[in-house]
């Protein structure tokens, strides 16, 4: 019988209870120099710097010898009564069935540091049955099957699966919404922001020299700014992290704060940390932030809707550049609307669709300068039509647009900014646009209480002494609105906005009472005059309250003259 030996290694036997037993070790690759050490030495060979191994001293630390195959290592071992070396391997002949075979199966051992040079691509089923061998059991080697019951490569479900994971793919990318499959990769695609993103904006010249500070995005949604943050993070050459307000919490900010750090100091390379909806953390978890952005840790973008000076805490926005972000005009939402039809109908069913102009136009009104519900009205629309070639008509965008809310947010700055036009418009005597304005805050959901309540400190305010009969109008409106409520209170408050608006104005009384606060403010405490004061008991009147006081009353037939302001305030006037 021949035998296959490994020069330069010894196989050794140990008899016991005239038995044989094998005697074995293995190698395996160190993951660092990639030298081959005995498994049981590893850790001491690693420990002491990768000493350098020659081929004589290796074969001196194992007994066996161990080769690594394409699958698993596989061990040579040796019996001691033919006293030779069986090496298994992929190609090893079939044993003769009329020979008394001592030949032992390969033992397969799990490469603990199989190089990856040597990692190949999976093997079908097939394959893999015919290069490995077939184990033997009782010395008696089974069998190869002539043929294996799987498709060859060649068959037609094999050829087919290429296709299928490309129809996956092609699956995956239609799912994706269309404000998502059309959102802009570079800023020479991204539609608006000319202030900052055009040639001469401060922020592209900070993107295009790789100098991004710290930054909030304020603005509308629909504007750009998540799209800004993600353009950002494939021009720059520092790491990017996303994170959401609305999705995440302080322990998952806290960790890639910490993450940036170990990585800032291993590679030198920054982070940036992009959190969207910023505002949605309280004034206290935006704390966290404040020692990773003023140690250059992270550099932080945040992208709000809210007015950053009342939701960012100010410590964090004083670190911050604060980038406006404005919305976009009628001509931008309908470039992004073309680009967003293009996307959609392929580059095989282009054609000029005169048809589509009016309908992109009428959406882009309806969306008040929002591009991703004008993407998301138009997927809608075009889910609608027979087919990609089918031009896009008004009807279809006026059926799949449906206006189920306004932009205006109860604590927010629409809250405030609307409720301020209706005051100014008022005091303007401008009745149309303060029936404008009332609407917007009723069809909104506003509670019209506070419309009334406000209502009557416009009255005071803005009517004042020029008409007595707004105040208490004003007061009747409040009692209707809280006794019936809406929607029938509404009339009542268009009723009172008309009549505010065309009524004449006064703010004498307004006027002059803010120049009294003004004159307290800047004055000491001055005590009241003695004539004047009230004088209810014996002592008091002893001490002089109230002597000399004019019973004005008692003096019809000739005016009185007394002083009433302090004396050191005897000639200030502060109605005009």
């Amino acid at each position: 019988m021949s035998s296959h030996t490994n020069k330069g290694s010894k196989p050794q036997t140990t008899s016991i209870a005239n038995s044989q037993v094998l005697i074995f070790s293995s190698t395996v690759q160190c993951p660092i120099c990639h030298q081959w050490v005995v498994a049981t030495k590893i850790n001491a060979h690693i420990d002491a710097n990768c000493p350098d191994y020659s081929s004589n001293s290796l074969q001196k630390q194992a007994s066996t010898h161990m080769e690594i195959d394409d699958d698993f290592p596989k061990l040579e071992i040796t019996t001691s009564n033919h006293e030779e070396k069986t090496k298994s391997s992929s190609n090893t002949s079939t044993a003769s069935p009329s020979k008394t075979s001592t030949s032992t199966s390969p033992v397969r051992i799990a490469p603990l540091f199989a190089p990856k040079a040597q990692q190949q691509p999976p093997k079908s089923a097939a394959s893999s049955l015919e290069s490995r061998p077939m184990p033997t059991f009782g010395g008696i080697k089974r069998q190869q099957p002539s043929s294996v019951d799987t498709p060859s490569s060649s068959s037609p479900a094999a050829a087919a699966q290429p296709v299928k994971r490309s129809k996956r793919t092609d699956a995956a990318l239609e799912s994706m919404p269309l404000a998502a499959r059309v959102r802009p990769i570079t800023l020479t695609d991204f539609v608006g922001q000319e202030e900052l993103l055009g040639p001469d904006g401060i922020l592209k010249k900070l993107i295009d020299h790789d100098r991004i500070p710290s930054m909030v995005l304020w603005g509308p949604p629909g504007c750009g700014k998540t799209t800004i943050a993600r353009i950002i993070s494939k021009m720059t050459k520092s790491r990017f992290v996303e994170l959401s307000a609305t999705s995440h919490g302080t322990a998952d900010v806290k960790k890639a704060f910490e993450d940036a750090k170990g990585h800032l100091m291993l590679t030198g390379q920054k982070t940036f940390v992009f959190i969207d909806e910023i505002h949605r953390f309280t004034k206290t978890q935006q704390d966290l932030f404040l020692p990773y952005v003023e140690h250059g840790t992270i550099h932080l973008i945040g992208a709000t809707t809210e007015n950053p000076s009342f939701k960012v805490n100010g410590a964090l926005l004083s670190r911050c550049k604060v980038f406006v972000l404005k919305r976009l005009d009628q001509d931008q939402i309908e470039a992004i609307l073309t680009r967003g039809l293009e996307k959609w109908r392929g580059e095989e069913n282009q054609a000029d669709h005169s048809k589509d102009k009016e309908a992109l136009k009428q959406l882009a009104v309806y969306s008040d300068g929002d591009a991703r519900t004008a993407l998301n009205t138009l997927e809608i629309a075009v889910s609608l039509l027979p087919s990609k070639q089918h031009p896009l008509e008004l009807d279809t965008v006026k059926g799949a647009f449906q206006k189920s809310h306004l932009l205006y947010d109860r604590n927010g700055d629409q809250h405030y900014d609307i409720i301020s036009a209706l005051h100014k418009s008022i005091r303007g005597s401008d009745a149309d646009a303060a029936l404008y304005w009332l609407g917007r805050m009723l069809v909104a959901g506003e509670d019209p209480l506070y419309i009334a309540r406000r209502l009557v400190r416009c009255a005071s305010e803005d009517i004042g002494l020029a008409d007595n009969t707004a105040l208490p109008l004003a007061m009747a409106t409040y009692t209707a609105c809280e006794k019936i409520g809406m929607p029938e209170c509404d009339t009542i408050l268009a009723h009172l906005v008309v009549h505010l608006a065309e009524t004449k104005k006064s703010v004498r009384s307004y006027k002059a009472y803010n120049l009294v606060k003004q004159t307290i403010k800047d004055n000491p405490a001055y005590p009241v005059p003695m004539h004047i004061r009230n004088a209810p008991t014996t002592l008091m009147k002893d001490l002089g309250y109230g002597q000399g006081y004019k019973y004005n009353p008692d003096y019809e037939e000739q005016p009185v003259e007394q002083t009433y302001l302090p004396d050191e305030l005897l000639f200030e006037r502060f109605l005009e």
